[in-house]
């Protein structure tokens, strides 16, 4: 009797919550945000085990929309890409996941943001774009003895206080051990694993979040086009990453393209295409591939954004004869990407990289037009000290060899638009700042 009285003193929004609370016991990980465009959204989710999912979104003042329902199952990971298709432009939406008719209820923010309709109206609109590579999650049982290689998770609640309205993971985004290489079992885990990071739930939950790859997501160490799993490591980029496509001409990768207010970036995909390192190929090894090559150079003269973002996996501008940098390993298609972007004239190219555990930028004027590299590395893998390191296009001051992730800040009325980025630490604290003009 006297559990039954006090359970009629439980206050009900406390019963509510309790109940809601239920849905999360079948989420494993996310919700996350993942590409958002003016008439359309995604959102990704992976549960524990089967269930069926879906969400209800609403803007201030609208009413509420819901998503088709998706039964998450083992062979994707139980992973389900919820389709948005009820948003208008340059609108904030609130939403609500649902397992098994059950709300799953997180401590935090969960909402999602439009691109605005801004061309023929106004000038272009201001926007914070986090940018960030290198991302390793320790498992004592599966990483290589000695000092764990992971550390600083916490970077990922600064990156959420920033609030920004993208974030580009630039690759390495989860590091596949030895046990992972050779099966999808192995893979999914992997990606798991990482995903489930408890600091990291917040920032996917807020923010619209694009990745390309490198090596360590893809493959082996330095791995390219000969690894026999490649169609294996895309299958599984895409259960668990939301960008709106995903290859160019029919021929699968993780190459896309997207828009955001004046900005337009470009997805590319330096693992699928790659010559391996160490074969000769008489001179003539390739990065990207010929057809990808040429497309990011239509792609960049056809394209009508004021900044242009090239994102990419390795640096693009370092001239040091170490790593996976571009120059070393493809210098003539290198050369060639140079020329073409002074021969057609295309001005404010922002190549955004990673990989080499360690930041900088990288600035050159090759031919007339100023082309710059942003090296944003690592999130929480183990940094690099490259200070000493004799990349003749680095910016003053820009070097960081500590763990950090980057800011990039758009903004001033048409034809005055400028970049300002930023580097920060674990914590928050600002080590590096630079600002960019846009050449007209």
């Amino acid at each position: 009797m006297k559990k039954l009285l006090l359970s009629l003193f439980i206050p009900l929004s406390l019963s509510l919550s309790l109940f809601a609370q239920k849905g999360a016991d079948n989420l494993q990980s996310g919700p996350m945000v993942g590409y958002t465009i003016m008439r359309e959204a995604m959102l990704w989710v992976q549960t524990k085990s089967d269930a069926e999912v879906y969400a209800t979104y609403q803007a201030e003042g609208d009413a509420a929309h819901q998503t088709a329902t998706i039964k998450t199952q083992k062979a994707s990971a139980f992973t389900a890409h919820l389709v948005c298709d009820e948003v208008e432009p340059g609108k904030t939406y609130t939403y609500k996941i649902f397992i098994n008719g059950k709300e799953a209820i997180r401590p935090y923010a969960q909402s999602f943001k439009t691109p605005p309709l801004w061309q023929y109206r106004t000038d272009p609109p201001t926007m914070k774009i986090a940018l960030g590579s290198c991302n390793f999650v320790n498992e004592p049982e599966v990483d290589r003895p000695g000092t764990p290689y992971g550390d600083k998770h916490e970077i990922f609640e600064a990156m959420a206080k920033e609030q920004p309205d993208l974030m580009l993971w630039l690759g390495d985004n989860t590091y596949l051990r030895e046990v992972d290489f050779d099966s999808k079992t192995g893979f999914t885990r992997r990606y798991t694993h990482t995903r489930s990071l408890p600091e990291l739930q917040p920032f996917l939950a807020s923010t619209s979040h694009i990745a390309t790859w490198d090596d360590h997501d893809f493959g082996p160490n330095n791995s390219d086009r000969s690894y026999v799993h490649r169609s294996l490591a895309l299958e599984v980029f895409k259960m668990f990453w939301a960008n709106p496509s995903y290859g160019i001409y029919n021929e699968p990768s993780v190459i896309t393209a997207f828009n955001w207010g004046d900005c337009e970036f470009f997805m590319l995909d330096n693992r699928s295409f790659r010559t391996p390192n160490n074969r000769d190929v008489g001179g003539n090894p390739t990065l990207l591939g010929e057809q990808q090559l040429e497309w990011i150079i239509d792609a960049l003269a056809s394209s009508t954004a004021k900044f242009k973002f090239v994102c990419m996996g390795g640096q693009f501008l370092n001239n040091t004869e170490r790593f996976e940098h571009y120059a070393n390993l493809a210098p003539a298609e290198r050369e060639y990407l140079l020329d073409a972007i002074a021969m057609e004239g295309i001005k404010n190219v922002v190549f955004l990289t990673g990989d080499v555990h360690h930041s900088e930028l990288s600035m050159t004027r090759h031919k007339g037009v100023t082309i710059y590299d942003f090296t944003v590395s690592p999130l929480t893998a183990g940094s690099h000290d490259a200070e000493d390191e004799m990349n003749t296009y680095r910016v003053k001051n820009s070097h960081v060899g500590e763990r950090n992730y980057g800011i990039i800040e758009v903004s001033g009325p048409r034809k005055k638009r400028k970049l300002t980025l930023h580097l920060y630490d674990s914590k928050g604290k600002e080590k590096f700042k630079y600002e960019i003009e846009e050449e007209n």
